[in-house]
């Protein structure tokens, strides 16, 4: 029994290791609104979700995500891009971590720590542009190592 249960051990690490691609991760799922994500560091996926899709759409709403840090943060910035039919349509970049100012209480975590939030998120947008698109969004830190990194599907129907 040992043996068998040695080998099937064997068996789902080298699976593991013989995968490429972390899975897709649903957000959420409502009627006319749709968001997943899928990592695009290959050696690390995280978790991430919202309340409820609608939410979205007041502005404020409540996330909860976590991961373990393989990269310590004094600065960190993030870089997103909207992609549509493959073209990158937009591009927005913001330091979020930095020498003299901190906007995200994890700023200054170190590596192998866990990052956990749980609460309100403000966009800052008015609206979640409507259609069906891909956002890139890429976290990288003061040595411009990949901290995280994902790529959201939305598909968005609402009438605003």
């Amino acid at each position: 029994m040992k043996t068998s249960n040695a080998l099937l051990f064997i068996l789902v690490l080298l699976y593991i290791n013989a995968s490429t691609e972390w899975p897709t991760h649903t957000v959420c799922k409502e009627d006319n609104l749709e968001i997943h994500y899928k990592s695009c560091d290959p050696q690390q996926d995280f978790a991430l979700s919202i309340d409820h899709c609608s939410d979205i759409a007041t502005h404020t709403f409540n996330i909860r995500a976590a991961m373990v840090l393989r990269h310590s943060i004094k600065e960190l910035y993030v870089k997103l891009d909207m992609i549509i039919n493959g073209k990158t349509v937009l591009t927005y970049s913001e330091t979020l971590c930095g020498l003299g100012h901190s906007k995200l209480i994890f700023c200054g975590k170190k590596k192998g720590e866990q990052l956990y939030y749980e609460g309100p998120v403000t966009l800052g947008i008015k609206e979640i542009p409507q259609g069906d698109y891909t956002l890139s969004a890429k976290l990288t830190n003061q040595d411009h190592v990949t901290v995280a990194c994902a790529d959201f599907t939305v598909k968005n129907y609402l009438d605003y």
